[in-house]
């Protein structure tokens, strides 16, 4: 017997001393409210004291109004050496729980969801253990645990939807460390500033950002999800690297045989409720999620409310350069909703039936790049048009099949056709108008870089949602003009440089789509591509 306790101990000093090893643990370690010691995780012991008491109801923790739950936040908070709870930020949770919601619903915040999310913080430390254990067994050679995804380093985080529901937890609760994120170029990742911003003035909009995620609280709480979430950082290499692909210039974009795959021009509807499987391109800020725990409400923002589990990747993604993107796979849909802007509205469940694939990821792939913000006369120049279209071809890339785009860039005399690929990998780009609002980009020249990118990625579609833009009503007839001709990839982007270059000439300013068509043999250069 004495033998086997041996053994035992030895095993435990074993995977102690491993997950003091761990790199991936280690550079997250300081962004969380966790503390590592002889090789387990733990809550700081208040901070759990505290848990326990709110996990066990209103009856022990007498937590029964948003006031007083602000005054827990501020408790726990101190139990973890945090700052205190910023002023606002009380007021905010005491408005959304004593008054914007009704007395049976925050009655039931109170007794019922409240106590479980306790509980599954209680759990944070086991899920995290379990979640590195699992990216050990599973990642055959790739690193796949939760850690720090600093600019440069690509790689991909895969994490179970119950591991991502206590993670969020931490930020409703305000319980992450805010030392060092700035300097880790990290957004903000608690919700204390989002409900703060709902005593600024507040519009209708700061309180239904709330509402979406007070109901993915209560889905969350009531029924575990058990599914996975994947958070890919992709990176375009700027040097050379053997056998792949680096970022073009535009020498090497006017060289690219590639054909122009199928577009397809949509005047109505809305990218998150595409039903082909694709890349939904969100309009992203540089920092992830944008001002979505702020006070922002556009695109970017409204999807990270009705998908909060996209939410996580702020907590670990750092601000991305021109040659990144940031892929994420499988975060699930909670909520309905209704405008845009200062309109939007939450307006009920909403039961994702997203099929799974064989990571158990739903099949929802949501692709952050960032346009240039106020590009001006930079967009027409040579410069700004690289930054863009090399910053969706990177979004745009499989790089698990890095090898198939090798070659178009290099033979300009014959068309290179991307390899064919089986049904289940038909992943096209679902987009629309990328940095074309408040970032204010052209939106003529946006759907045409968007489709030379998309294209020398191999993807097999490009479904555009124009959202009724005046300057792309004829964006479908210059589209079919276009494919009756045949064009290449570097055909249109010769173009698109001599477009333009003439603009800022000042020798045209009529926009690219009617600029393009001929008229009369007045566009010389479109007669000499159609020959």
């Amino acid at each position: 017997m004495d033998y086997y306790i041996f053994q035992w101990k030895r095993g435990q000093r074993r995977a102690a001393m491993e997950t003091e090893a761990r790199s991936d643990l280690r550079s997250i370690l300081p962004l969380l409210p966790v503390v590592l010691r002889g090789g387990a995780l733990f809550w700081p012991p208040a901070a759990q004291e505290q848990l326990k008491a709110l996990a066990l109801g209103p009856d022990v923790s007498r937590v029964t109004s948003g006031d007083v739950l602000a005054d827990a936040l501020h408790d726990l908070r101190q139990a973890l050496s945090l700052p205190a709870l910023p002023a606002r930020a009380a007021e905010g949770f005491a408005l959304f729980f004593d008054d914007l919601l009704s007395r049976v619903h925050a009655r039931g915040w109170f007794s019922d969801v409240l106590p479980r999310l306790a509980r599954l913080l209680l759990r944070l430390p086991a899920l995290l253990e379990s979640h590195y254990g699992s990216a050990s067994a599973s990642g055959g050679g790739r690193a796949l645990g939760l850690r720090l995804l600093g600019s440069q380093d690509a790689g991909l985080v895969l994490l179970g939807q119950e591991l991502a529901a206590a993670l969020l937890a931490c930020a409703l609760f305000c319980l992450f460390p805010t030392a060092g994120r700035s300097q880790a170029r990290l957004p903000p990742i608690n919700f204390d500033t989002l409900f703060a911003s709902l005593t600024y003035n507040s519009r209708q909009s700061q309180e239904h950002k709330v509402r979406c995620l007070a109901h993915y609280f209560e889905r969350v709480t009531e029924s575990t999800p058990t599914g996975f979430v994947s958070f890919e950082r992709k990176v375009l290499p700027l040097a050379h690297v053997s056998g792949g692909i680096t970022y073009p210039d535009n020498d090497a974009w006017i060289k690219s045989s590639t054909p122009l795959c199928p577009f397809r021009v949509i005047s109505s509807g809305l990218i998150e409720d595409e039903e082909q499987e694709a890349l939904e391109v969100d309009f992203a800020n540089k920092y992830l999620g944008g001002g979505a725990l702020s006070r922002g409400c556009v695109q970017e923002e409204i999807r990270f409310m009705i998908n909060p589990e996209l939410i996580v990747g702020m907590l670990f993604m750092a601000s991305m350069e021109d040659n990144e993107a940031i892929e994420i796979v499988g975060a699930e849909r909670f909520s309905q909703y209704m405008g845009y802007g200062s309109s939007f509205r939450f307006v009920g469940d909403y039961l994702d039936t997203k099929p799974l694939d064989a990571l158990g990821r739903r099949k929802t792939r949501i692709l952050a790049i960032d346009a240039l913000d106020c590009p001006t006369k930079l967009q027409y120049e040579t410069s700004g048009l690289l930054r863009e279209v090399n910053k969706a071809l990177c979004g745009f890339l499989d790089q698990s099949k890095h090898q198939l785009y090798v070659k178009p860039f290099q033979d300009s005399n014959t068309k290179n056709n991307c390899p064919s690929v089986s049904s289940d990998e038909c992943i096209g780009v679902s987009t629309g108008n990328w940095g074309c609002g408040a970032f204010g980009g052209n939106p003529e020249i946006k759907s045409m870089i968007q489709w030379i990118a998309a294209s020398q990625a191999c993807r097999p579609f490009v479904n555009y949602y124009t959202f009724e833009a005046a300057s792309l009503r004829r964006l479908e007839e210059v589209i079919q003009w276009i494919l009756l001709h045949g064009w290449t990839v570097g055909e249109l982007w010769h173009m698109l440089v001599e477009y333009s270059t003439q603009t800022l000439r000042g020798e045209t300013h009529e926009g690219f789509l009617t600029w393009l068509l001929p008229k009369n043999g007045a566009n010389s250069d479109v007669d000499y591509m159609c020959e």
